[in-house]
């Protein structure tokens, strides 16, 4: 059993001189900003690389122990980081979001491949005994109809002529690289597949549902569902996430993550026709649900999954990791983010928005 508590992997510790220095990839990104808060709050000198081509300056915290390096990941390591080294790297820069990956296919194979490849040639020349994380996604499992999803479950991918597979592809050889490394060299390297990741700050810009049907209840628009809404799905608060992610590479972890695959993510299905009126039950709205289909939405090229579950045996085994956030809470936060829910007299969220019925006002559980 791993020997540190799962809630704080590894802090800085009294017998450590100088911060631990680390490097997030995509750190002005959704999860990737969570982290790197997490990690200054630990005590680390962070360094962010981000292109923000998805990822936004404001989600970048002011900081005494950061730098932010504005810049394409192979340049940024060519160049300004060329004579860096790091003990940890955290790989979450990619292409993100079923509707990026539809409308710029080339581009997002582009850069999760070369760039995957890039960063573990860097940390092999420049720092080879790094912990590094390498983030994939549930997406590799493809079409399997076996639930729920084990690490080392074959992937059932579709045609390439539906567009969607070209992302579960991408992130397969990004695994298989990462794990090459560790056979061939001993780098010591942890591939994390993100399932359906949520929470405060998260952004419907890309297709992701969550943020798009709250926002969509707070402003008392209708809610979309594409197909019929049966298609389900497990949905783990962003914090819970970084949680996980920083105890996969904790030292007194590593010997047990290195070289091996993990699911991060809750394992509580939802269909999506569910998650929508929990929305608007949960934040009161008085908005309706409409159904689209994918066709209409995403083209002809478009191709979904209708079950999407993690086994968390493996990474419950290894660090004593489980989600702890419940969906509705994460809802309330995810809405407070966006404005419109602020903390009562009595410490208790209430809904502030005018576009919702005055049964919002009521004290949220």
């Amino acid at each position: 059993m791993p020997s540190t508590d799962p809630q704080r992997p590894d802090g800085p510790g009294p017998e450590r001189s100088a911060p631990r220095r680390s490097l997030v990839t995509g750190g002005a990104g959704f999860i990737g900003s969570h982290l790197v808060r997490a990690l200054l709050a630990r005590g680390d000198a962070v360094t962010v690389v981000d292109d923000l081509s998805t990822g936004r300056q404001a989600n970048v915290p002011e900081h005494a122990s950061l730098r932010f390096v504005r810049s394409d990941l192979g340049e940024a390591l060519a160049g300004v980081l060329r004579a860096e080294a790091f003990e940890e790297v955290y790989h979450l820069a990619a292409a993100v979001g079923v509707q990026l990956v539809m409308d710029r296919p080339i581009e997002s194979i582009r850069t999760n491949v070369l760039q995957t490849d890039t960063l573990l040639r860097f940390v092999a020349e420049r720092c080879p005994d790094a912990r590094v994380l390498i983030a994939s996604s549930s997406e590799v499992y493809g079409k399997s109809e076996r639930t729920p999803f084990r690490e080392d479950d074959d992937l059932v991918l579709g045609p390439t002529s539906k567009a969607r597979w070209s992302y579960a592809c991408s992130k397969a050889i990004d695994e298989h690289l990462a794990l090459a490394y560790a056979d061939r060299s001993g780098m010591r390297v942890v591939v994390a597949r993100f399932f359906n990741t949520v929470g405060p700050g998260q952004l419907g810009q890309y297709g992701m549902v969550l943020p798009r049907f709250v926002a969509d209840a707070l402003a008392g628009r209708e809610l979309t569902v594409h197909g019929d809404g049966s298609q389900s799905r497990c949905f783990c608060d962003v914090r819970d996430v970084v949680v996980a992610v920083e105890g996969l590479l904790a030292p007194a972890n590593i010997e047990r993550t290195r070289g091996r695959v993990f699911n991060i993510g809750a394992d509580t299905l939802i269909t999506i026709a569910d998650l929508a009126r929990l929305v608007i039950r949960t934040l009161a709205s008085t908005s309706g649900v409409r159904h689209v289909a994918y066709e209409q939405v995403f083209g002809q090229r478009f191709e979904d999954l209708h079950r999407r579950q993690p086994d968390l045996t493996r990474i419950g085994q290894a660090i004593g990791w489980k989600p702890t956030i419940d969906l509705a809470r994460t809802i309330r936060d995810l809405a407070r983010t966006m404005g419109w829910i602020g903390g009562g007299a009595d410490g208790v969220d209430v809904v502030v928005s005018a576009a919702l019925s005055p049964a919002a006002r009521e004290p949220l559980p």
